[in-house]
């Protein structure tokens, strides 16, 4: 199921297993081998894996079962791979962590996105579409 869209913000660990194509052991112990793969854990103890998450273990996948790398050289891959912080990196979305406040912010977020896409959308062609002015997400 490689194919499946990464459309959800958290996946848990059978639901990655299914899009990895690999048994939730492996993922396990991937975590073990891969520093940067680090799922955090839900209120109830369950792994809760985020779509950078995903991507990279289906490119560790990638490495090991179809390029034919070793754990350590597909290890050293990554770290090839990996920007460097003087790189330029493309900003990515603001993804919610388990919690409430997390959620609101990210909800906030995207209603400021969506209201901004409409504004351009529906503006008179020629007239300059009104940005609207971001809340605070404290309210």
């Amino acid at each position: 199921m490689q194919s499946r869209e990464l459309v959800k913000l958290y996946y848990r660990i059978g639901e990655v297993s299914d899009i990895v194509g690999v048994q939730p052991h492996v993922l396990r112990y991937w975590e073990t081998e891969f520093r940067s793969i680090r799922p955090q854990k839900s209120s109830k103890g369950q792994r809760v894996y985020s779509r950078r998450d995903v991507e990279k273990l289906l490119k560790v996948k990638d490495l090991l079962k179809n390029q034919g790398f070793t754990i350590a050289g597909a290890r050293k891959r990554l770290s090839e791979v990996a920007p460097s912080p003087s790189e330029p990196v493309e900003a990515e979305p603001v993804e919610a962590e388990p919690g409430a406040k997390n959620v609101r912010k990210v909800l906030l977020a995207l209603r400021q996105d969506l209201l901004h896409m409409l504004e351009q959308i529906t503006a008179p062609p020629g007239r300059e579409p009104r940005v609207p002015r971001p809340k605070s997400p404290d309210r």
